[in-house]
């Protein structure tokens, strides 16, 4: 008999029709998911008391997700949390880095379409969340989406008009499902070290700079200079590249001194950052910014907050930050 605890945040799935139109709805998804038990599956749910759209999640509600699974770790199999899908990408990022040692599957998952639209996806989401979160050997945050099951880490939202709404574009899928399972298992990471999670700083102080030309760059520069923040992620072009703008790169240097980070990826969503590859990427490295290959900018935001949580600063956070810890980067 396999045990699974699903932990039921919110989003799409489990919303009714009301007067005021689709709304989250208090029993209906719990009730729904009971077909799915059988003489081999038991699980259990905990419904949230407030059920969010998951675009008004915010750290804390990170951390109570982190809190359920911890002092429930050991009682089950695999977890299961269900999500909404516009900040879905970031809780499973956020998961990934913070349960350190993971042993078990931890599985997100939701829909594009709630579960009493009759041609809803969560029924298959659901079913695929459920057997992946089964596998004894599966040590990893995984998203199911679609019928792939993708590294949590990963995975982006692509596409909020299909079904398939996550991909993974620079990793392979790790199962994808059809009549049989395809379990792509020399994808799969394997646990190292005891079960050790980081405890979010909640007041931590992170912004996402994505350049545009024009004073992008520049107003992205003061704020870091202004002393507020405690690191940042900056989306420039290509394969890292950005102007050499005095304002911008003062910032960078600004933060980095201050024991903070920069972190920077691309905005494209195949490649990565690759310093040397044009001149025109290296004053934000000579500045400190740290390359982030090809991190999706999900990951890229939750490995600056959990390694920030944990008290790294100076070297110590930049050399980890430019470590792949959870497969979030090649």
């Amino acid at each position: 008999m396999t045990r699974l605890l699903v932990l039921y945040s919110g989003g799409t799935i489990g919303m009714d029709h009301t007067p005021d139109g689709l709304a989250p709805v208090s029993g209906l998804l719990p009730r729904l998911l009971e077909r799915f038990r059988t003489p081999t599956l038991d699980f259990d749910v905990v419904e949230y008391p407030q059920l969010i759209d998951s675009s008004a999640i915010v750290p804390a509600q990170w951390q109570q997700l982190l809190d359920d699974l911890i002092a429930r770790y050991a009682d089950y199999d695999g977890f299961v949390v269900i999500h909404g899908t516009d900040t879905m990408a970031y809780t499973a990022s956020v998961l990934a880095f913070a349960l350190q040692g993971l042993a078990k599957p931890v599985i997100v998952t939701g829909s594009q379409l709630p579960l009493v639209h009759p041609r809803s996806d969560g029924w298959s989401n659901l079913a695929d969340a459920l057997e992946a979160a089964s596998q004894p050997d599966l040590h990893e945050v995984c998203i199911a989406f679609n019928r792939l099951l993708l590294r949590g880490c990963r995975a982006r939202k692509l596409d909020a008009a299909s079904f398939a709404g996550f991909a993974s574009p620079n990793a392979p899928a790790l199962a994808r499902f059809g009549i049989q399972a395809d379990w792509q298992r020399q994808h799969w990471l394997t646990s190292t070290g005891a079960f050790a999670p980081v405890k979010l700083d909640v007041a931590l102080k992170l912004a996402t700079f994505f350049l545009t030309p024009g004073h992008a760059s520049t107003l992205a520069g003061q704020i870091m200079q202004a002393g507020e923040l405690d690191g940042a992620v900056l989306m420039s072009y290509g394969n890292g590249n950005t102007p050499a703008d005095p304002a911008l790169l003062a910032g960078v240097a600004a933060l980095t001194a201050a024991g903070g980070a920069v972190l920077n990826i691309s905005q494209v969503v195949h490649g990565a950052v690759e310093v040397g590859a044009y001149a025109a990427s290296q004053p934000l490295a000579r500045a400190g910014a740290v390359a982030g290959a090809d991190l999706t900018p999900e990951a890229a935001t939750a490995k600056l907050l959990v390694l920030l949580s944990q008290g790294l600063r100076g070297e110590a956070l930049r050399q980890q930050l430019a470590t792949p810890l959870r497969g979030e980067s090649s």
